[in-house]
């Protein structure tokens, strides 16, 4: 089997052998298959095609789903964003270029991060201008898969957001602002 420039790979595993992979790209499409359609190889090993890129697209996320009551946050470059739950990101075979996990459009943009997470999280996001904005997770909006998104930060012109963290501890006694 031949590699074709923008094949990602899997070699390593991360996991116990009893959840799925979901890999997430730029161009808004997520691949979610059993880690066991990845077989074990050696150090040394190119590994195996875990999903097709197209050409000019990059591979942004890799994430374990364990918890089917979790939810997938995505986000775009854009300040536009969702939370959708994990079951409807359906189990196919590896090596697709996947289903749509947000639109990417002139409005959104590209897909800047996509993570794992619970209504009671809370989350940083990150803009170029050096902007960071804590938020609960409960306060954006659970939409279907295909979708477009909802606002998760104003953006001042010529800004674009770069990044969203899960904030690791939360302190109840501070105010946070949406």
């Amino acid at each position: 089997m031949g590699l074709d420039e923008g094949d990602f790979l899997i070699g390593a595993s991360i996991t116990d052998g009893r959840h799925d992979v979901m890999l997430f790209s730029d161009g808004g499409k997520a691949v979610r298959f059993d880690e066991n359609d990845v077989r074990p190889m050696g150090r040394t090993a190119r590994g195996v095609i875990g999903m097709k890129l197209a050409k000019d697209k990059k591979l942004i996320s890799l994430l374990v789903a364990e918890d089917e009551n979790d939810f997938v946050l995505t986000a775009t470059e854009n300040g536009f964003g969702k939370r959708t739950s994990i079951t409807e990101y359906t189990r196919h075979a590896r090596a697709t270029q996947g289903m749509i996990a947000i639109q990417t459009s002139e409005r959104n943009g590209r897909v800047v991060a996509a993570t794992l997470v619970k209504p009671d999280d809370e989350i940083m996001l990150i803009t170029t201008g050096g902007v960071l904005i804590r938020t609960r997770v409960k306060e954006i909006r659970a939409m279907s898969r295909s979708t477009q998104g909802v606002t998760l930060i104003n953006l001042d012109k010529g800004e674009t957001l770069i990044g969203l963290e899960k904030v690791a501890e939360t302190d109840n006694d501070e105010e946070i602002s949406a």
